[in-house]
Parts: structure tokens; C-alpha cells; sequence
């Protein structure tokens, strides 16, 4: 069996839509995969019933946006239940706020002598476009001629580094995790950076974190033996991704996957 467990479409920032990323998971060979757009399950429906044509599961998640000490910390939320109360209020207040922190990175940027609107990022997030995100912002900049490619963009202009960047502030580590276990769903901390694990990962453990992405194609051999090492002394499971966002980058979906031997007790909580 082979699976990516960290998908986006084009509900957040991935480029293609779910009926796309389904039919090139299929067609990379995937068995099973994970919708997990930040901030909304929009595309999870639409991608379980192409699912169901091609032979493929696709597991309801999502990857929820929280910030600690000025830096974003992702939460991803496995078999969580869409219709949940709890992720239905997130995803509408995970909305506002994207917008508010899009207008002020445009303002930021603004007072750099760069000039795009609010309505250049709504087009480049097109009519999918559910949540928006930097890389809508990075494409209206490439659109605009200020830059060659999103990767530039990010590279001098709107990266965690630079003046116009400006954090989500949508919730706690914690918070995300509360959510996730409010929508019947299993908390993983994706991609933890290494510098931050030490330091959060007792408090999110307490409010009830299940696991850290441990595979990734862009880990280390030592960053994958150093989480798994945390994993398995304290517990916790173990998942994988490509946290694929389009062809841009190189790689086609199934380029990467985990195969379900290095991440059993994870499926088997999730009850595959």
C-alpha cells in the first residue's frame, strides 16, 4: 500500500483541483491519500467520490494554521468529521482572517513600492480558491512582473523572514489541536520544525497531540531517526507526506509516498 497522507488542492493553495489531484494520485500509483488544504475541507467530498472511481481512499483531513511567538505552526487533522461544529466555525473564521492578513501584507508590500490589490490575489486563487494564502499572493507578484517565479517570490518578498510577511494569529498550537479533537479527528504536528519540538511538544502532548509528520521528502536521513526516536519514546505516531502542492516544485504526486508498514499504528487508529 502506498500513501501520501499530505495533499493540497486548489480549496487552499494547491494548483490543481480534487478531481485532478485524485485522478494524478491514481495515475502515480497512490493507494490512499489525505486532503489536507489549510483551513477547510471543501475539496474532502468531491475527492472521496472521484476517490471511489479510481479506486482510491481518500482520507478527510486537514492542515489547521496556528502561530506561537510570531511563527506559523501547523496542526494537521485526520478522519476528522467535516460537519463538525467545531472545524465549521474554524474554517469560517480561518476565512476572515486570511483575508484581514492578506491586506496587510499587501499594504506592507505596499510600502516597498510594490503595487498589487486584493482583487489581483482573489484571481490568481481563481473560483476554488476557499481559503487564500501567500502562494495566490506570490502569483499575483509574478503576474504583476515584480518577480520570475512564486519561488522568487517567497525567496525575497513575502517569506517568514522578510517585512511584508505577517503571521496567521488564528490560534494556539494547542488551540489547533483542541479542534482537530473536537471533530473526532487524530492531531499530528506537520513538518515540526527541529528547533521548536523540544520546547512545544510536552504542552501539545498535554492537550492531547497524537503524532509528528516524521516522513517527508525534503527530511534528513538524521531529522526522520530523530523524530521517529521522540515517536517512539513517548508514544506518539507517525505519519508521512509530500505536503504536495503542484507540479511546479518538480515532483508528481506518488514521486513520494510511505508505504503502511512505517506508519501502521497510525492507520490502525484511524481504522484503516
Amino acid at each position: 500500500m502506498r500513501l501520501d497522507l499530505h495533499v493540497h488542492t486548489k480549496a487552499s493553495d494547491g494548483a490543481w483541483s480534487p478531481e485532478a489531484v485524485v485522478r494524478g494520485a491514481s495515475d502515480g500509483g497512490l493507494d490512499v491519500i489525505a486532503i489536507t488544504d489549510h483551513d477547510t475541507t471543501a475539496a474532502v467530498a468531491v475527492a472521496q467520490e472521484v476517490g471511489e472511481r479510481h479506486s482510491l481512499q481518500v482520507v478527510p483531513a486537514t492542515e489547521l494554521s496556528s502561530t506561537h511567538v510570531g511563527r506559523d505552526v501547523h496542526i494537521l487533522g485526520y478522519f476528522v468529521n467535516p460537519e463538525s461544529a467545531a472545524l465549521v466555525a474554524h474554517e469560517r473564521r480561518a476565512a476572515d482572517r486570511r483575508q484581514e492578513r492578506m491586506r496587510e501584507m499587501i499594504e506592507r508590500l505596499a510600502g516597498q513600492g510594490i503595487e498589487v490589490t486584493f482583487q489581483d490575489v482573489e484571481r490568481a486563487a481563481g473560483s476554488d480558491g476557499v481559503v487564500i494564502g501567500r502562494p495566490h499572493l506570490a502569483t499575483a507578484l509574478v503576474e504583476a512582473g515584480y518577480v520570475d517565479s512564486a519561488m522568487e517570490a517567497f525567496d525575497r518578498l513575502i517569506g517568514d523572514d522578510h517585512p511584508a510577511f505577517v503571521p496567521t494569529h488564528l490560534l494556539e498550537p494547542t488551540g489547533a489541536v483542541e479542534v482537530v479533537l473536537e471533530a473526532g479527528g487524530i492531531p499530528i504536528w506537520a513538518h515540526p520544525p527541529s528547533d521548536l519540538v523540544d520546547s512545544l511538544l510536552p504542552g501539545l502532548r498535554a492537550a492531547g497531540l497524537r503524532g509528528l509528520e516524521v516522513y517527508r521528502p525534503t527530511h534528513r536521513r538524521s531529522d526522520v531517526l530523530r523524530l521517529e526516536s521522540i515517536c517512539r519514546t513517548a508514544g506518539l505516531l507517525m505519519t508521512g507526506g509530500s505536503d504536495w502542492h503542484g507540479p511546479d516544485a518538480g515532483a508528481a504526486l506518488g514521486d513520494f509516498w510511505v508505504g503502511a508498514e512505517e506508519i501502521e499504528r497510525f492507520l490502525e487508529a484511524g481504522g484503516l
